[in-house]
């Protein structure tokens, strides 16, 4: 294969996944790993993606929206490696067999990355992003997509037939997002539509994982979901404050730091 040809396989595969590893994309081109680290650092300069170690992601546009508006594509662009180590540690905790959540959010559309393919499993979700990398990494999987109305900055879907569905389901594992962590204020998200889908899968899951980046400890935005102490584990990366790991402790909630 040439190498514009190898670019535009690249740069295709990162544009459908997200994010590329250096061993996979040697592997899949018969390259040696050398060249693929060669062949990123020119996509890169090209302005195509980030590049990250053993890898890259995708690079996103600034978006141009009021700072106070939560926009996934925003959100997409900050603390990315944090977020992908955060899902690769979440995803060791899937198994066979498992009926999952994995909820709306930037941190945890990577998790479907890695989740071994094969691997049986049943995936409630209700956003766009993580129905597309659900459908494009995981081959033995049956998909729940609630549906309802399309809210585009956080390419979410909600609605009360929808929030009624995931309240019937019953999951073993609940995978979710925030956008805020504070001690006495509790665990909240950007946007007030959020809050009832994110209680109802609360609700009708068995452990429930809080994935969230070091940034948002100690901050409090519109919509409160959930308390802290509801959460069973808590998966973070190395920036969190002294603080809330002696919260977490305090609270009984079991954290791991990436």
């Amino acid at each position: 294969m040439k190498k514009r040809d190898r670019l535009n396989y690249i740069g295709k595969q990162v544009v459908l996944n997200g994010m590329v590893t250096i061993k996979e994309l040697a592997e899949q081109l018969g390259v040696s790993t050398m060249t693929i680290r060669r062949d990123l650092q020119d996509l890169a300069k090209e302005g195509v993606l980030t590049l990250i170690p053993g890898g890259a992601v995708l690079k996103r546009e600034p978006s141009t929206i009021n700072e106070q508006e939560y926009a996934i594509t925003r959100a997409q662009s900050q603390m990315t490696k944090e977020k992908i180590k955060i899902c690769q540690k979440a995803a060791s905790f899937v198994q066979e067999g498992d009926t999952i959540v994995i909820d709306t959010g930037s941190t945890t559309e990577h998790l479907p990355k890695f989740i071994p393919q094969g691997t049986k499993l049943t995936v409630i979700c209700y956003c766009l992003n993580t129905l597309l990398s659900v459908y494009a990494h995981s081959k033995n999987v049956q998909i729940i997509f609630p549906g309802g109305y399309f809210h585009e900055n956080t390419l979410m879907f909600e609605s009360p037939e929808g929030i009624s569905l995931i309240r019937k389901v019953r999951a073993n594992k609940a995978f979710i997002s925030a956008a805020g962590v504070e001690g006495e204020l509790g665990v909240t998200c950007a946007n007030l539509y959020e809050v009832d889908t994110k209680r109802a899968v609360i609700e009708s899951s068995d452990t429930r994982f809080l994935l969230v980046d070091s940034s948002k400890f100690g901050r409090v935005t519109t919509a409160y979901f959930a308390d802290l102490k509801e959460f069973d584990v808590v998966i973070t990366d190395s920036g969190i404050p002294e603080k809330y790991r002696k919260l977490l402790a305090k609270l009984g909630v079991e954290y791991y730091i990436v």
